[in-house]
C-alpha cells in the first residue's frame, strides 16, 4: 500500500507550483499563515513546515516584519531522497545500489584508519546482537543502521559518515518497505546476518582493507539480491 505524502510536503509543492507557474509572481507576498491554514485545511505547524522548505529551496525569502515573499534568485536546489519516495521497491533496490557505491569504500577506509577501540566496540555490537538471537523478538531493527553507520565514522571521512546520517534508518530495506521477517525465519536470517557481519569485522580487525571491502560488497549485494527477489515474486 502506497503510503501518503506528508501534508506539509502537499502544501509546499503546490505553493511550488504556484510560483512556477506564474500564480505568485516574485515579489508577491505568501498568504499569511491563517489564509493557508484556511486554504489547505491544515495546522500552522505544517504551514510552518512547508514554508521552511520552501525557503530553503531558495523560493521566498523572509522581509522583516512584513512575511515571506516569492524571489526571482532561487538557490541551487539541494540534493534530496524524500523518505516518502523510498517506499518502493524499484526505489529501495535504487538506494542499495547507490549504498554499494559508498559503504564499499567505507568498510576499506575503516580497516585501515580504525583505533583499536573502535574495532572492540564494533565486535562487541556485533557479538550482543548475536546474543539475542534466542530471542529474536528482542533484537533492534535500527541495528544494522548504526553497525553501518560505526564503520563509516571509523572510516574517518566526514563526507562518508554525514552521508549515512543524512540517509538515517530508512537504509534498513524492512524499514523501508515495512515488512518484517516470519517468526520461523527470524533465527536462520539473523544468523546469516551475522555471518555476513562477522566476515567484514574480521577483515577490520585485521586492517586488511580489500578484505573489508569485499566482505562489505557481498553483504550488500546479498540484501540487494534479496529485495530483487521481493520485486520479482511481486510483479515489479
Amino acid at each position: 500500500m502506497t503510503k501518503r505524502k506528508p501534508l506539509s510536503s502537499m502544501v509546499a509543492e503546490s505553493l511550488a507550483e504556484k510560483i512556477r507557474g506564474g500564480q505568485l509572481r516574485v515579489g508577491a507576498q505568501l498568504p499569511t499563515e491563517v489564509e493557508l491554514c484556511a486554504e489547505y485545511d491544515v495546522s500552522r505547524t505544517v504551514v510552518r513546515e512547508a514554508v521552511a522548505r520552501l525557503r530553503s529551496e531558495g523560493m521566498v525569502v523572509p522581509q522583516q516584519g512584513r512575511g515571506m515573499f516569492v524571489t526571482d534568485t532561487p538557490a541551487p536546489r539541494n540534493f534530496s531522497i524524500p523518505e516518502e519516495a523510498l517506499r518502493t521497491l524499484p526505489e529501495t533496490i535504487a538506494l542499495l545500489e547507490l549504498r554499494l557505491s559508498v559503504e564499499v569504500e567505507s568498510a576499506g577506509l575503516c580497516a585501515e584508519r580504525r583505533t583499536d577501540k573502535e574495532a572492540s566496540d564494533l565486535r562487541a555490537m556485533v557479538e550482543h546482537i548475536d546474543a539475542q538471537r534466542v530471542d529474536p523478538t528482542a533484537v533492534q531493527i535500527h541495528y544494522d543502521y548504526n553497525f553501518h553507520l560505526a564503520i563509516a565514522k571509523a572510516a574517518r571521512n566526514e563526507l562518508i559518515h554525514g552521508f549515512l546520517r543524512y540517509l538515517g534508518p530508512i537504509i534498513v530495506p524492512r524499514l523501508q518497505l515495512g515488512y518484517v521477517v516470519e517468526p520461523s525465519l527470524k533465527d536462520s536470517y539473523y544468523a546469516r546476518i551475522y555471518k555476513e557481519h562477522q566476515a567484514i569485522i574480521n577483515a577490520i580487525e585485521k586492517q586488511n582493507s580489500d578484505r573489508a571491502r569485499q566482505a562489505m560488497r557481498k553483504h550488500l549485494q546479498n540484501s540487494l539480491g534479496r529485495v530483487r527477489a521481493l520485486a520479482k515474486a511481486s510483479g515489479v
